[in-house]
C-alpha cells in the first residue's frame, strides 16, 4: 500500500512538472497571432521589472512574471537597451527580448537636399522631434569639433553631407553632426578626391565653391559651366560677384537683396566687394556640384543670367552678357 502510495505522489509530481513547464513554455508565446506594430519605449534607468511589467501593459508579452524570470535565466537583466522599440504581440517573447538587447531601435528618415544649410538642417532635425535646434547649431558652430574632424575652419557648414539619413531619438546632437561629417568624407575621398589634385585646389576651395555652384542651379548639367565661370573668373583676378554668398552673410534676410546690400563692405561673404572666395561654405553641396569643380566645362564663359525659367545663359563677353540681362529681364517685366 506504502508503495502504491509513493508511486501515485511520484507520478503526480511528474505530470505536475509537465504541466508547469507546458504552462510556461505557453507564457513564451506571442499574443496574437497578426502583426500590430507600436512603438514601445525603455528609458534611461528603466528597471527589469519595470520593463517586463509595460510590455505585459503593452499586450506584448503574456506575463511580466515570466518575461523577468526568462530575462534573468539567460542573463539579459543588464543588457536591455535604452531607446524606442518598434515591437508587435505576433512576436514570441525570446524575439521581443532579442531585439531589446541588440538596440536595434526605431529609427526616423530625415532627408537634407543639396544646397541646405546648417541652421536649415537644424529645422528639419527639430521639426521630426529628433534633436533641439540650438543644441545642434551650437554643435555645427564648435570650432573644437570643426578641428577634430578636420575641418578647416571654425564650423561645420558645408561638411553636413545632403543625404537621406535614419535617425533614432534621443541620439546626442553631436553624434548626429558627426555622422553626416563622416558620410561627406565617405563621398569626397571615394568621388571626388582622387580628381581634386589635378584642379590645383585645395578641399576647402573645392567645398567652398561647390557650396556656391549648388546654390546658383538646380539643373545638374548646368553645374559644370557654372564652376566652370567661377573657375575662369579667379583665374583672371575677377570677383565672383554671386548673389547667394551675399545673402549668406546677410542676417536675417528678409528675401529681398537690395543695391546697398551689394555695396557692403563689412559683409566677408559679399562676392561683389571682396577678391577671391567667401571665408567657408554657405551651404552642403551634393556629389555633383563638388565634382563639377574638380571637373568644370571646358569653356570661356565669364557670365552667366537667369532665363527665369531654371536655366541660365551663359556668355564669354561683358557686351553679350549685358544684351543677355535686358532681355531677360525685359521678358520677367513682361510676365
Amino acid at each position: 500500500m506504502r508503495g502504491r502510495i509513493l508511486g501515485g505522489i511520484a507520478t503526480l509530481a511528474v505530470v505536475s512538472a509537465a504541466l508547469l513547464a507546458s504552462y510556461g513554455r505557453t507564457l513564451l508565446l506571442p499574443v496574437a497571432d497578426a502583426p500590430a506594430p507600436t512603438v514601445f519605449e525603455i528609458p534611461r534607468g528603466a528597471s527589469l521589472s519595470a520593463v517586463a511589467e509595460r510590455l505585459e501593459a503593452a499586450g506584448l508579452v503574456r506575463s511580466a512574471l515570466a518575461a523577468k524570470l526568462y530575462a534573468r535565466s539567460r542573463a539579459l537583466e543588464n543588457r536591455i537597451q535604452v531607446g524606442e522599440y518598434e515591437l508587435s504581440p505576433d512576436l514570441s517573447l525570446p524575439q521581443i527580448l532579442d531585439i531589446l538587447v541588440s538596440g536595434r531601435v526605431k529609427t526616423y528618415p530625415v532627408t537634407l537636399p543639396e544646397g541646405i544649410r546648417a541652421s536649415e538642417i537644424a529645422d528639419r532635425l527639430a521639426a521630426a522631434g529628433l534633436a533641439d535646434r540650438d543644441a545642434f547649431l551650437a554643435v555645427t558652430r564648435d570650432p573644437a569639433l570643426a578641428h577634430a574632424l578636420g575641418i578647416p575652419q571654425d564650423g561645420l557648414e558645408g561638411y553636413l553631407y545632403p543625404d537621406t539619413y535614419h535617425l533614432p531619438r534621443h541620439l546626442p546632437p553631436e553624434q548626429i553632426a558627426r555622422a553626416m561629417v563622416e558620410q561627406f568624407d565617405r563621398v569626397y575621398g571615394e568621388q571626388i578626391e582622387p580628381l581634386a589634385a589635378a584642379s590645383g585646389l585645395s578641399r576647402a576651395e573645392i567645398v567652398t565653391l561647390a557650396s556656391i555652384v549648388e546654390k546658383e542651379t538646380g539643373v545638374a548639367e548646368e553645374r559644370p559651366l557654372i564652376a566652370a565661370v567661377f573657375l575662369n573668373r579667379l583665374e583672371r583676378g575677377m570677383r565672383l560677384e554671386t548673389d547667394p554668398s551675399v545673402i549668406y552673410g546677410i542676417a536675417d534676410f528678409d528675401g529681398n537683396l537690395r543695391k546697398r546690400d551689394l555695396l557692403d563692405d563689412t559683409n566677408p561673404y559679399n562676392t561683389y566687394r571682396i577678391a577671391g572666395l567667401p571665408p567657408g561654405p554657405i551651404a552642403s553641396p551634393g556629389v555633383d556640384a563638388l565634382r563639377a569643380v574638380v571637373a568644370p566645362s571646358d569653356t570661356d564663359y565669364l557670365y552667366f543670367v537667369s532665363q527665369n525659367d531654371g536655366t541660365h545663359y551663359f556668355s564669354e563677353t561683358y557686351r553679350e552678357h549685358t544684351n543677355a540681362v535686358n532681355r531677360f529681364q525685359k521678358r520677367r517685366r513682361r510676365h
